[in-house]
């Protein structure tokens, strides 16, 4: 079997393209797609634990702790105390955060949209159910 007839080999590629295309529609934000995936689950409902926010991004908590500190860094995020476990910081979106995020969504929208035009809804909630059950697999 050739390496591109590799069902791995497709998923990870085509992956890897959509993060770097949609990454270098945010480099003018400064931002990255993996930034933003987190920033964006935390508007969603902000105030939760990094562990909670590692849980609901699928990230690794290492990968999760480097990209909270570079959203702080950039005024983004905060993180305070959490009252009910003095060990761990309840993550907060700022307003600044909030802005980007809002104004991102529609460019990750329109991205998405350009390259399943061509699926129809049915190619689509098939690939949908597909990856689902992989992600549940995995």
């Amino acid at each position: 079997m050739r390496i591109k007839d590799s069902l791995g080999y497709i998923i990870t590629n085509t992956g890897r393209k959509i993060t770097q295309h949609l990454t270098q529609k945010f480099h003018a934000h400064g931002i990255t797609s993996e930034q933003w995936s987190v920033l964006q689950t935390l508007t969603e409902e902000d105030g939760i634990t990094q562990a909670e926010l590692s849980r609901r991004t699928e990230k690794d908590p290492t990968n999760v702790t480097r990209i909270l500190d570079q959203l702080e860094r950039k005024e983004l995020i905060r993180r305070g105390a959490n009252k009910g476990d003095r060990r761990s910081f309840l993550i907060h979106v700022t307003e600044s955060g909030r802005s980007l995020s809002q104004k991102l969504l529609p460019v990750e929208i329109e991205f998405t949209q350009s390259y399943i035009s061509d699926l129809t809804e049915e190619e689509l909630t098939l690939l949908r159910q597909a990856f689902q059950k992989i992600n549940e697999r995995l």
